[in-house]
Protein backbone atom coordinates (compact mmCIF):
# COMPACT_ATOMS: atom_id res chain seq x y z
CA UNK A 1 0.00 0.00 0.00
CA UNK A 2 1.31 3.45 -0.92
CA UNK A 3 1.09 6.66 1.09
CA UNK A 4 -0.91 9.13 -1.05
CA UNK A 5 -0.66 12.85 -0.42
CA UNK A 6 -4.11 13.39 1.13
CA UNK A 7 -4.43 10.05 2.93
CA UNK A 8 -4.65 10.04 6.71
CA UNK A 9 -4.53 7.14 9.15
CA UNK A 10 -7.34 7.07 11.71
CA UNK A 11 -8.51 4.60 14.34
CA UNK A 12 -11.16 3.60 11.78
CA UNK A 13 -8.62 2.96 9.04
CA UNK A 14 -7.48 5.13 6.15
CA UNK A 15 -9.45 8.21 5.09
CA UNK A 16 -8.69 11.02 2.66
CA UNK A 17 -8.97 14.72 3.33
CA UNK A 18 -10.78 16.56 0.57
CA UNK A 19 -8.72 19.54 -0.66
CA UNK A 20 -11.98 21.30 -1.51
CA UNK A 21 -13.15 21.02 2.09
CA UNK A 22 -16.05 19.02 3.42
CA UNK A 23 -16.05 15.70 5.26
CA UNK A 24 -13.22 13.23 5.02
CA UNK A 25 -13.63 10.55 2.37
CA UNK A 26 -13.28 6.88 3.29
CA UNK A 27 -10.54 5.00 1.45
CA UNK A 28 -11.61 2.35 -1.05
CA UNK A 29 -9.25 -0.18 0.52
CA UNK A 30 -10.63 0.72 3.94
CA UNK A 31 -14.10 -0.20 2.65
CA UNK A 32 -12.98 -3.55 1.27
CA UNK A 33 -10.96 -4.25 4.41
CA UNK A 34 -13.83 -3.36 6.75
CA UNK A 35 -16.85 -4.99 5.19
CA UNK A 36 -15.89 -7.58 2.56
CA UNK A 37 -15.61 -11.19 3.71
CA UNK A 38 -12.11 -12.60 3.19
CA UNK A 39 -12.29 -16.35 3.84
CA UNK A 40 -8.65 -16.92 2.88
CA UNK A 41 -7.33 -14.90 5.83
CA UNK A 42 -7.87 -17.49 8.56
CA UNK A 43 -6.21 -20.39 6.66
CA UNK A 44 -3.38 -18.05 5.66
CA UNK A 45 -2.75 -17.00 9.28
CA UNK A 46 -2.94 -20.58 10.48
CA UNK A 47 -0.45 -21.57 7.79
CA UNK A 48 2.02 -18.90 8.91
CA UNK A 49 1.93 -20.27 12.46
CA UNK A 50 2.09 -23.89 11.31
CA UNK A 51 5.11 -23.21 9.10
CA UNK A 52 6.91 -21.57 12.00
CA UNK A 53 6.20 -24.49 14.33
CA UNK A 54 7.31 -27.04 11.73
CA UNK A 55 10.44 -25.02 10.94
CA UNK A 56 11.47 -24.52 14.58
CA UNK A 57 10.30 -27.65 16.45
CA UNK A 58 13.06 -27.71 19.08
CA UNK A 59 12.75 -24.02 19.93
CA UNK A 60 8.94 -24.23 20.09
CA UNK A 61 9.07 -27.33 22.30
CA UNK A 62 11.56 -25.67 24.65
CA UNK A 63 9.56 -22.47 24.92
CA UNK A 64 6.34 -24.43 25.40
CA UNK A 65 7.89 -25.86 28.59
CA UNK A 66 9.75 -22.80 29.86
CA UNK A 67 7.69 -19.79 28.74
CA UNK A 68 4.32 -20.92 27.31
CA UNK A 69 2.63 -17.52 27.69
CA UNK A 70 5.40 -15.71 25.81
CA UNK A 71 5.41 -18.40 23.12
CA UNK A 72 1.68 -18.02 22.66
CA UNK A 73 2.01 -14.26 22.26
CA UNK A 74 4.80 -14.71 19.73
CA UNK A 75 2.82 -17.24 17.67
CA UNK A 76 -0.32 -15.10 17.72
CA UNK A 77 1.71 -12.12 16.45
CA UNK A 78 3.23 -13.97 13.49
CA UNK A 79 0.39 -13.37 10.96
CA UNK A 80 0.31 -9.63 11.70
CA UNK A 81 4.08 -9.39 11.38
CA UNK A 82 3.99 -11.26 8.08
CA UNK A 83 1.19 -9.02 6.81
CA UNK A 84 3.14 -5.89 7.77
CA UNK A 85 6.27 -7.13 5.97
CA UNK A 86 4.23 -7.92 2.86
CA UNK A 87 2.55 -4.50 3.02
CA UNK A 88 5.92 -2.78 3.30
CA UNK A 89 7.26 -4.72 0.33
CA UNK A 90 4.16 -3.86 -1.69
CA UNK A 91 4.62 -0.17 -0.91
CA UNK A 92 8.24 -0.25 -2.05
CA UNK A 93 7.31 -2.10 -5.25
CA UNK A 94 4.66 0.55 -5.97
CA UNK A 95 7.22 3.31 -5.46
CA UNK A 96 9.63 1.50 -7.78
CA UNK A 97 6.88 1.05 -10.38
CA UNK A 98 6.08 4.76 -10.24
CA UNK A 99 9.76 5.57 -10.71
CA UNK A 100 9.94 3.31 -13.78
CA UNK A 101 6.96 5.01 -15.43
CA UNK A 102 8.03 8.59 -14.79
CA UNK A 103 11.72 7.88 -15.33
CA UNK A 104 12.96 8.96 -11.92
CA UNK A 105 15.85 7.39 -9.94
CA UNK A 106 15.12 4.90 -7.19
CA UNK A 107 17.53 3.65 -4.50
CA UNK A 108 18.85 0.12 -4.89
CA UNK A 109 16.58 -2.44 -3.21
CA UNK A 110 17.50 -6.08 -3.80
CA UNK A 111 14.14 -7.32 -2.51
CA UNK A 112 12.19 -5.08 -4.88
CA UNK A 113 14.21 -5.54 -8.07
CA UNK A 114 12.80 -8.96 -9.07
CA UNK A 115 9.30 -7.43 -9.14
CA UNK A 116 10.58 -4.37 -10.99
CA UNK A 117 12.11 -6.61 -13.66
CA UNK A 118 8.75 -8.33 -14.18
CA UNK A 119 6.99 -4.98 -14.46
CA UNK A 120 9.59 -3.80 -16.98
CA UNK A 121 9.01 -7.05 -18.88
CA UNK A 122 5.28 -6.35 -18.95
CA UNK A 123 5.90 -2.88 -20.37
CA UNK A 124 8.34 -4.25 -22.92
CA UNK A 125 6.09 -7.08 -24.14
CA UNK A 126 3.16 -4.72 -24.58
CA UNK A 127 5.48 -2.19 -26.29
CA UNK A 128 4.29 0.57 -24.00
CA UNK A 129 5.62 4.04 -24.70
CA UNK A 130 5.26 5.95 -21.45
CA UNK A 131 4.81 9.33 -23.15
CA UNK A 132 2.24 8.04 -25.63
CA UNK A 133 0.38 5.31 -23.73
CA UNK A 134 0.29 6.21 -20.03
CA UNK A 135 -2.74 8.35 -19.20
CA UNK A 136 -2.19 8.59 -15.43
CA UNK A 137 -0.11 6.98 -12.71
CA UNK A 138 -0.50 6.89 -8.91
CA UNK A 139 -3.49 9.21 -9.15
CA UNK A 140 -6.03 9.88 -6.41
CA UNK A 141 -9.67 9.81 -7.52
CA UNK A 142 -12.69 11.07 -5.59
CA UNK A 143 -16.39 10.39 -5.53
CA UNK A 144 -17.81 13.13 -3.35
CA UNK A 145 -21.39 12.07 -3.98
CA UNK A 146 -20.78 8.70 -2.34
CA UNK A 147 -18.04 9.89 0.03
CA UNK A 148 -15.01 7.82 -0.92
CA UNK A 149 -11.56 8.22 -2.45
CA UNK A 150 -8.68 6.02 -3.53
CA UNK A 151 -5.43 6.00 -5.45
CA UNK A 152 -5.13 4.00 -8.64
CA UNK A 153 -1.83 2.62 -9.88
CA UNK A 154 -1.90 2.92 -13.66
CA UNK A 155 -4.19 4.06 -16.48
CA UNK A 156 -2.63 2.88 -19.73
CA UNK A 157 -3.69 2.48 -23.36
CA UNK A 158 -3.31 -1.07 -24.69
CA UNK A 159 -4.05 -2.36 -28.23
CA UNK A 160 -6.77 -4.78 -27.09
CA UNK A 161 -9.76 -3.56 -29.11
CA UNK A 162 -10.99 -4.81 -32.48
CA UNK A 163 -8.30 -4.62 -35.15
CA UNK A 164 -5.76 -3.58 -32.53
CA UNK A 165 -7.63 -0.43 -31.54
CA UNK A 166 -6.30 1.07 -28.32
CA UNK A 167 -8.40 0.82 -25.16
CA UNK A 168 -7.81 2.56 -21.83
CA UNK A 169 -7.13 0.11 -19.01
CA UNK A 170 -7.07 0.77 -15.28
CA UNK A 171 -4.48 -1.58 -13.77
CA UNK A 172 -3.80 -2.24 -10.10
CA UNK A 173 -0.47 -3.83 -9.10
CA UNK A 174 -0.60 -6.79 -6.71
CA UNK A 175 2.59 -8.28 -5.25
CA UNK A 176 3.30 -11.51 -3.43
CA UNK A 177 6.36 -13.63 -2.86
CA UNK A 178 4.48 -16.93 -2.55
CA UNK A 179 0.98 -16.75 -4.04
CA UNK A 180 0.53 -18.02 -7.61
CA UNK A 181 0.41 -15.37 -10.29
CA UNK A 182 -3.15 -16.48 -11.08
CA UNK A 183 -4.43 -15.46 -7.62
CA UNK A 184 -7.45 -13.15 -7.46
CA UNK A 185 -9.70 -12.20 -4.54
CA UNK A 186 -13.35 -11.31 -4.36
CA UNK A 187 -12.80 -7.73 -3.19
CA UNK A 188 -10.52 -6.79 -6.10
CA UNK A 189 -13.35 -6.08 -8.58
CA UNK A 190 -14.93 -3.80 -5.94
CA UNK A 191 -11.71 -1.82 -5.70
CA UNK A 192 -11.39 -1.45 -9.47
CA UNK A 193 -15.06 -0.52 -9.86
CA UNK A 194 -14.75 2.18 -7.20
CA UNK A 195 -11.78 3.74 -9.00
CA UNK A 196 -13.41 3.40 -12.40
CA UNK A 197 -16.62 5.14 -11.33
CA UNK A 198 -15.00 8.03 -9.46
CA UNK A 199 -15.62 11.19 -11.50
CA UNK A 200 -12.85 13.42 -10.11
CA UNK A 201 -9.06 13.06 -10.14
CA UNK A 202 -6.54 15.20 -8.29
CA UNK A 203 -3.49 16.77 -9.88
CA UNK A 204 -0.31 16.96 -7.76
CA UNK A 205 -1.32 20.50 -6.69
CA UNK A 206 -4.76 19.16 -5.56
CA UNK A 207 -6.59 20.75 -8.49
CA UNK A 208 -9.72 18.87 -9.56
CA UNK A 209 -9.85 17.44 -13.08
CA UNK A 210 -12.14 14.93 -14.77
CA UNK A 211 -10.95 11.43 -13.99
CA UNK A 212 -9.88 9.12 -16.82
CA UNK A 213 -12.61 6.81 -18.14
CA UNK A 214 -11.16 3.32 -18.56
CA UNK A 215 -12.92 0.78 -20.75
CA UNK A 216 -11.38 -2.24 -19.05
CA UNK A 217 -9.84 -3.05 -15.66
CA UNK A 218 -7.34 -5.58 -14.42
CA UNK A 219 -4.90 -6.56 -11.72
CA UNK A 220 -1.27 -7.02 -12.67
CA UNK A 221 0.07 -9.75 -10.39
CA UNK A 222 3.81 -9.24 -9.98
CA UNK A 223 5.88 -12.13 -8.72
CA UNK A 224 9.66 -12.47 -8.43
CA UNK A 225 9.83 -14.70 -11.54
CA UNK A 226 6.64 -13.95 -13.50
CA UNK A 227 3.69 -11.65 -13.97
CA UNK A 228 0.07 -12.11 -14.97
CA UNK A 229 -2.41 -9.51 -16.24
CA UNK A 230 -5.90 -10.62 -15.20
CA UNK A 231 -8.96 -8.72 -16.38
CA UNK A 232 -11.65 -8.30 -13.72
CA UNK A 233 -15.21 -6.97 -13.98
CA UNK A 234 -15.94 -3.44 -12.81
CA UNK A 235 -19.26 -2.52 -14.40
CA UNK A 236 -22.31 -0.92 -12.82
CA UNK A 237 -23.38 -4.14 -11.11
CA UNK A 238 -19.99 -4.46 -9.37
CA UNK A 239 -20.07 -0.76 -8.48
CA UNK A 240 -23.49 -1.19 -6.84
CA UNK A 241 -22.05 -4.06 -4.81
CA UNK A 242 -19.17 -1.81 -3.75
CA UNK A 243 -21.66 0.84 -2.64
CA UNK A 244 -23.32 -1.77 -0.44
CA UNK A 245 -19.95 -2.52 1.16
CA UNK A 246 -19.39 1.23 1.51
CA UNK A 247 -22.67 1.68 3.38
CA UNK A 248 -21.80 -1.22 5.65
CA UNK A 249 -18.30 0.16 6.38
CA UNK A 250 -19.70 3.60 7.13
CA UNK A 251 -22.23 2.09 9.55
CA UNK A 252 -19.54 0.04 11.29
CA UNK A 253 -17.26 3.05 11.65
CA UNK A 254 -20.06 5.19 13.08
CA UNK A 255 -21.20 2.59 15.61
CA UNK A 256 -20.08 2.98 19.20
CA UNK A 257 -20.43 -0.43 20.82
CA UNK A 258 -20.31 1.22 24.24
CA UNK A 259 -23.82 2.51 23.55
CA UNK A 260 -25.27 -0.94 22.94
CA UNK A 261 -28.01 -1.94 25.41
CA UNK A 262 -26.98 -4.03 28.36
CA UNK A 263 -28.09 -7.63 28.50
CA UNK A 264 -31.21 -8.04 30.60
CA UNK A 265 -31.18 -10.61 33.40
CA UNK A 266 -33.01 -13.88 32.68
CA UNK A 267 -35.87 -12.98 35.03
CA UNK A 268 -36.67 -9.74 33.17
CA UNK A 269 -40.21 -9.35 31.70
CA UNK A 270 -40.45 -11.11 28.39
CA UNK A 271 -37.64 -13.57 29.05
CA UNK A 272 -38.47 -17.29 28.65
CA UNK A 273 -39.90 -18.76 31.84
CA UNK A 274 -37.61 -21.09 33.75
CA UNK A 275 -38.97 -24.57 34.20
CA UNK A 276 -38.91 -26.11 37.63
CA UNK A 277 -36.25 -28.77 38.12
Amino acid sequence: MTDPRNAIATERGRYYTDPAGGPDLISVTNVTGSSVHKPALVPWGAGIVADHVIGHPIEVARRARTEPAALRRALVALPSQSRDRASDLGTRVHHRAHAIVIGSPYPADDEVEPYARQLARFFRLWRIDFERDVEAVETTVLNRRHGYAGTGDLWVWLPTGPHGRRQLWLIDYKTSALKPASTVYGEQPYQLAAYRHAPIALLPDDTDIEAPHPTRTAVLNLRPREFRLIELPSGRDVFRAFLGALANARHLHATDTATFPTILPPWAPGAPERKAA
